[in-house]
């Protein structure tokens, strides 16, 4: 699904540079490389603040954390969507709301929002999925209308940009109170190992979530809350950052896969390409095609036995899983996420993608829907 390897062997040499200077450094853990990389992706992502930690799970965790939130307090966000989203909730004991999604760009719905509702609503976690932003002109009027916080997860969007009805235009991550990320390796910004970032604009926030990534410390040895562990280690840092200078050619390679495979794929019939929101680039995290009346999974080893991976993200809903307490949920509320469940494939999708691999794998969907 992503060659690591070949895009390591293109830049083989900077990388390769970069770890050796952290290794005579000795500075392992919030060395010079963090804080370059810190510095480097705010203004790329065109943010006051970023906290790197641990993952990008941890980064939600801590987003959470520096809200204040009480347990039992509501949290609404996607059902279509990795579990790392709702799981956090759950740690904090607080109160997952899940919704369902918009048909054609798989993002939070923000009618599906307004309706869950409640005065105990706290946050809303809109997921920027498979690479585009949600619709967050909608879901920051709800969330300014309600006061309610905005954690944008970007795990899967990073260097999207969205513009506004308003007219402005801003990266994704940037637009809620807090926007997180994660750097595993797969990302489309990925470490060789894991990681994760959260941002903000908010100077008391960013001051919070320093101190929650690092015991809860603000003065070394003074502890001004509960805390926990979550850092970014400096070889990690150094390599994020030689990517990032690559990231927007890295972003301009996956979407012109892109273009390959709409224009192979596009006029058959059953088959649905990727929707795309008109606010939001898209920088193609994944190229999930929606299949009308054919067996996934039966495409999916068709396509294993070619030699091509493919995927089904997500192959079941989260509101029916056990962990999700599923009895708090009514099946007929997700008629969008259900059938998603039922009918989406992704393809192999990254920078590193030729022409003569663009051929084969689209050569392959075409013989399987024929």
């Amino acid at each position: 699904m992503v060659d690591l390897k070949t895009q390591y062997q293109n830049i083989q040499e900077e990388v390769n540079q970069a770890v050796i200077d952290v290794m005579a450094s000795s500075a392992f853990i919030n060395g010079p490389a963090v804080k370059q990389f810190q510095s480097d992706l705010e203004q790329y992502l065109g943010v006051k603040h970023v906290i790197p930690c641990a993952n990008g799970t941890d980064a939600l965790q801590i987003a959470l954390m520096a809200l204040g939130l009480e347990p039992g307090d509501e949290v609404i966000t996607s059902d279509f969507t990795f579990a790392a989203t709702v799981e956090v909730v759950g740690l904090l004991k607080l109160k997952h709301v899940l919704v369902d999604v918009d048909p054609d760009t798989f993002c939070i719905s923000p009618e599906a929002v307004e309706k869950a509702i409640t005065p105990n609503t706290k946050a809303i976690i809109p997921v920027h999925l498979f690479g585009q932003c949600a619709n967050m002109d909608e879901i920051m009027e709800i969330a300014n209308k309600h006061n309610i916080f905005v954690v944008e997860d970007n795990a899967q969007a990073i260097g999207a940009e969205y513009t506004s009805k308003e007219g402005w235009t801003k990266r994704a991550g940037s637009i809620g109170h807090i926007g997180t990320t994660s750097f595993f390796p797969s990302k489309n910004l990925g470490c060789y190992g894991d990681g994760g970032a959260l941002f903000t604009n908010d100077d008391d926030l960013a001051a919070l979530m320093r101190s929650i990534v690092n015991h809860g410390m603000g003065k070394r040895y003074y502890y001004d809350r509960i805390g926990v562990n979550s850092r970014l280690d400096s070889i990690q840092a150094a390599i994020l950052g030689i990517k990032l200078k690559h990231l927007d050619t890295y972003i301009a390679n996956r979407q012109a896969a892109a273009t390959y495979y709409n224009e192979q794929l596009s006029s058959i019939e059953g088959v649905e390409t990727p929707a795309l929101n008109p606010q939001s680039t898209h920088v193609f995290h994944q190229y999930t095609l929606k299949i009308d009346g054919l067996d996934q999974f039966k495409m999916q080893e068709f396509m294993k036995e070619k030699g091509i991976p493919a995927m089904i993200y997500y192959p079941m809903p989260l509101h029916v899983q056990e962990a999700y307490e599923a009895h708090r949920y009514n099946d007929a509320d997700f008629e969008v996420t259900n059938e998603l469940c039922k009918c989406v494939i992704s393809l192999p999708m990254h920078s590193e993608l030729d022409e003569e691999q663009l051929k084969y794998i689209t050569n392959a969907v075409k013989e399987y829907l024929n």
